[in-house]
């Protein structure tokens, strides 16, 4: 995904406006080779907790531009009409299918791009019957794109890929024109909560955020960052550039410790917990 992806006007659907082909994309897609666990996981649970949703031809992880995610479509599949929140980039599954056992009223939909991590997210959420989750193995911005206005009550984006160096910058997830997106699919008041451990997909996350018209940063604590960019070999010079104050959040209670955050903490890392609630 790049800045050069059209925005739509508020409350148009990809569904009604031409399909536009994604040059940069925010991942790279790596081995989709299941163990006989995942696999077996994979035949038992798919049917039940991944959505099958319809696919441009020839690009996969892609949803079609005429597929409405839309209130019907989200009530025939959760059998209800509770509130909806969407984590892009679910890895393993450990936050979404905590925050399901924990709010049985909620429903969510887990989005991951590496098929070993989804088959992770079936296998937990069949382990544990987990009713109000499902899985899509789709490219987010494109489920963004067909969204319903005002569907969703929250968004989740937890330590998305850095892309450090910088030429690769552009390639990171947070992007004005998934914000867009993001704040077109929200409700109002619903919230877009972002954490990353990497202090310079903090900044970028503040550069992309902060200044929007659309989205009010709901965060409640000061912070200190640089005010330049550093890349993959530069970053240990973060420390001498110039810094500024910026509002983050409290860390989200909702979000389990997983192993990737505890190594990150353990390495010596701080967290950045963002919440930007949209106007």
């Amino acid at each position: 995904m790049n800045d050069s992806t059209p925005i739509a006007p508020a409350g148009e659907t990809a569904a009604e406006r031409p399909y536009e082909h994604r040059e940069l994309m925010s991942f790279v897609r790596r081995s989709s080779r299941l163990d006989k666990r995942l696999q077996k996981a994979w035949d038992n649970y798919a049917d039940t907790y991944l959505l099958d949703l319809p696919q441009v031809g020839g690009r996969e992880l892609s949803v079609a531009p005429d597929f409405r995610f839309d209130r019907a479509f989200t009530e025939r599949t959760w059998g209800n009409g509770n509130p909806l929140i969407v984590e892009i980039g679910t890895g393993q599954g450990e936050n979404i299918v905590a925050a399901a056992q924990n709010n049985p009223e909620t429903n969510f939909l887990a989005l991951e791009v590496y098929r070993p991590g989804v088959a992770h997210a079936l296998l937990k959420a069949g382990k544990y019957e987990l009713s109000n989750l499902r899985v899509a193995e789709v490219n987010a911005p494109d489920l963004m794109k067909v969204c319903e206005s005002g569907l969703l009550e929250e968004v989740w984006t937890f330590f998305p890929d850095p892309w450090p160096k910088t030429r690769h910058h552009k390639r990171r997830i947070v992007q004005d024109a998934l914000a867009a997106e993001v704040h077109r699919a929200l409700r109002e008041g619903g919230l877009w909560r972002i954490a990353t451990d990497i202090e310079d997909y903090a900044l970028h996350v503040h550069e992309v955020m902060d200044g929007r018209n659309d989205f009010e940063n709901a965060g409640t604590i000061t912070v200190s960052l640089p005010t330049e960019h550093v890349s993959k070999g530069t970053a240990d010079t973060a420390a001498t550039l110039p810094h500024a104050d910026f509002t983050e959040s409290e860390r989200f209670d909702g979000r389990v410790l997983t192993n990737f955050e505890k190594k990150g903490i353990d390495a010596g890392r701080v967290i950045h917990d963002f919440s930007y609630r949209a106007r």
